[in-house]
């Protein structure tokens, strides 16, 4: 069952059951003026969760009037082009980077059924295209006006190249996607998310900066929740990510295949996870659903043979 918490005066935050496991992946609501907008919709695979979630908040799915996306990965935006076909009002907003593969699902389709199999449909749905009428690309610096809020766009890369944060300079509310990693309530462990093909370590740490500049009152993070401690938070996700690439270049360096590297990521870092979740091993699955080891390695791999093939030598 799809879980709906009004956070503030306008701001709702939805857990979807993915996977069955509640509070892993969110989208988040923001209503006023007669206007409704999602941040971060989803996967395919949870639109009748979003649908219903939005009843629950008290509104109507026809009410929709804007789908923003922090970023067009499929656990945060699969949905959007479904939504578009049912939200007959809304207009789909992804910065330009990651625009054309909203418009164009065929290459996203086809890299995450070489990675997904079979599991494909299970975890992420039906993946449509969203109308090309129906989607307003946005850059840095762009204020979107809704709910009677200016959404403030900065461009915030690193996880990937099409990542934004939206920011509320009025309510102190900054919608940060994945940009702070991911950190599941009741556990105080962030993980890296480090998927490939756009992971940049140097532009990630840049953005954490910039969304430290803007002194939010709390981030809403996809995984999971809001929080308003953020230095310390984005001072271990910067420390974690750094570590966790030099485990990999290690790895790399020594002629370790992509397997290898992946049981040795997992040997050396999920002590330190179980340590935090209290010895309860339900959390390793649990961030594991969140950000997977293997992409994480293989995110971290590219980005070595990418941005540093140097220090393979």
């Amino acid at each position: 069952m799809t879980q709906v918490t009004q956070l503030s005066t306008g701001t709702w935050q939805i857990s979807h059951p993915f996977l069955g496991e509640e509070g892993i992946v969110g989208s988040y609501l923001v209503a006023g003026n007669g206007e409704v907008a999602i941040v971060d919709p989803g996967p395919g695979s949870m639109v009748d969760s979003l649908l219903a979630a939005i009843r629950e908040a008290g509104f109507e799915p026809q009410d929709v009037t804007h789908i923003l996306a922090t970023h067009v990965h499929l656990d945060h935006a699969g949905n959007a082009g479904t939504l578009a076909r049912l939200m007959p009002e809304a207009t789909v907003y992804a910065h330009s980077k990651g625009a054309l593969h909203l418009l164009d699902t065929t290459k996203v389709v086809a890299s995450a059924s070489r990675i997904f199999g079979e599991r494909m449909k299970l975890l992420w749905g039906e993946i449509e295209p969203v109308p090309q009428d129906r989607l307003r690309v946005i850059e840095r610096g762009d204020i979107i006006p809704v709910a009677g809020r200016r959404l403030e766009v900065h461009y915030t890369p690193g996880h990937a190249v099409h990542h934004v944060t939206y920011f509320d300079a009025h309510s102190g509310e900054a919608f940060v996607g994945d940009v702070a990693g991911a950190r599941l309530q009741g556990i105080d462990y962030v993980r890296p998310p480090t998927p490939p093909p756009d992971l940049d370590l140097e532009a990630w740490s840049e953005s954490m900066q910039l969304v430290k500049r803007l002194h939010p009152d709390v981030i809403y993070l996809g995984h999971f929740g809001g929080y308003s401690d953020i230095n310390p938070l984005f001072a271990e996700l910067r420390e974690r990510l750094y570590a966790w690439g030099d485990i990999v270049l290690a790895a790399m360096r020594e002629g370790k295949q992509e397997a290898e590297i992946i049981d040795l990521l997992i040997e050396k870092t999920r002590p330190e996870l179980l340590r935090a979740a209290g010895g309860d091993a339900r959390a390793l699955d649990r961030y594991e659903i969140a950000t997977n080891y293997p992409m994480t390695v293989q995110g971290y791999m590219r980005y070595w043979r990418k941005k540093h093939p140097e220090r393979l030598e």
